[in-house]
């Protein structure tokens, strides 16, 4: 008989069961299409002086949406379907929208497209100027360097890597060595993808993270990732801005007013608390262009209610009950007010 006060088993981690699943060898197929046809995305592909593969999707290169949603499936890791739908209904939300699926909901948008690994470099470092940017995608589950990674219970031991940086110029080679030490791999065998917000190809890739926002408010409200099993969202395309903060303003706009998230979860509890706390108009700061918040803050993202950063409208679904739960809304008329061309 069990010691009565014999310690409870641990939680398992949420990608205990995913062990099988390299999101490095899932995306290593639409790498290989993104580097061979580069081209055709509007890319351009160049070597650093170590053999590292680098990927120009709107430094120099224009880029393309075409190349935005094949970026947007690598970070996600090969585990998620990315698609533009033309909406030319009448009085659309917006006439082109990102639609996004995923069936590995923690593993394709947390463990992998997620940008939560900070690089930089100092002017010393570069020669030059300091260097700054956020990495997405797979590389991130080589690296294991956040701290959420202990608590996904995740890490990929693949031979290649791909990192998304979303940035205006290429990085430096102190940057491309740190990566590579960090991951863990030869040279050659690291693509580096670069996508400034302001580019075609950028504003597709961060408008396609509206189901991983979700994810991350989500986690930020503690709720139990496991409890997330399929998720699916829309948001709307706003063509990019040529001002940097303008361009990051429109992409989380798409998300925090247009953006529309479905989640499938476990338990009724946790799809009620989701549609009632998920929406972005929860926040303090709700009901404001992004760029304008982010300047009344000082361009600080720190100074910003966390609870902002989440999609406009959700639905969530329990399989305990089979009921289906909503919450928020979209705020059509702040997109079109921030998009549309004046006479």
């Amino acid at each position: 008989m069990p010691s009565s006060n014999a310690t409870p088993d641990a939680p398992r981690p949420p990608l205990a069961g995913a062990a099988a699943l390299s999101v490095n060898a899932l995306s290593e197929r639409l790498v290989s299409r993104l580097v061979d046809d580069a081209a055709r995305f509007g890319a351009a592909v160049s070597h650093a002086q170590n053999g590292t593969v680098l990927v120009d999707a709107g430094v120099m290169a224009p880029g393309s949406v075409a190349a935005g949603v094949l970026i947007a499936r690598i970070c996600m890791g090969g585990l998620g379907h990315v698609t533009v739908r033309e909406n030319l209904d009448a009085q659309p939300l917006w006439p082109s929208m990102i639609e996004v699926r995923t069936s590995w909901p923690v593993l394709a948008c947390l463990g992998s497209q997620y940008a939560g690994w900070s690089l930089s470099a100092t002017k010393e470092q570069t020669g030059g100027k300091k260097f700054f940017s956020l990495g997405s995608g797979p590389a991130r589950a080589l690296a294991v360097k956040e701290p959420l990674f202990a608590e996904l219970g995740y890490r990929d031991t693949h031979e290649r890597g791909v990192l998304v940086l979303e940035v205006d110029r290429l990085p430096p080679q102190v940057v491309i060595d740190k990566v590579l030490h960090d991951c863990g791999l030869a040279p050659e065998r690291l693509t580096l993808v670069t996508t400034p917000t302001h580019s075609v190809a950028g504003t597709v890739q961060v408008v396609a993270r509206v189901v991983e926002v979700a994810l991350h408010k989500t986690h930020v409200l503690g709720v139990a990732l496991d409890e997330v099993v399929e998720g699916g969202g829309s948001a709307p395309l706003p063509p990019p801005a040529p001002d940097g903060i303008q361009a990051m303003g429109r992409t989380n706009d798409a998300i925090l007013y247009g953006g529309r998230v479905h989640l499938t979860v476990k338990h009724d509890a946790v799809a009620r608390r989701l549609a009632a706390e998920l929406p972005a108009s929860t926040s303090r700061d709700y009901g404001r262009p992004f760029a304008d918040i982010f300047t009344s803050f000082n361009y600080d993202f720190y100074q910003i209610d966390p609870a902002l950063f989440a999609p406009a409208e959700v639905w969530v679904s329990s399989l305990e009950s089979g009921a289906t739960y909503h919450g928020g809304r979209v705020d059509t008329a702040l997109l079109h007010d921030q998009w549309s061309g004046k006479p």
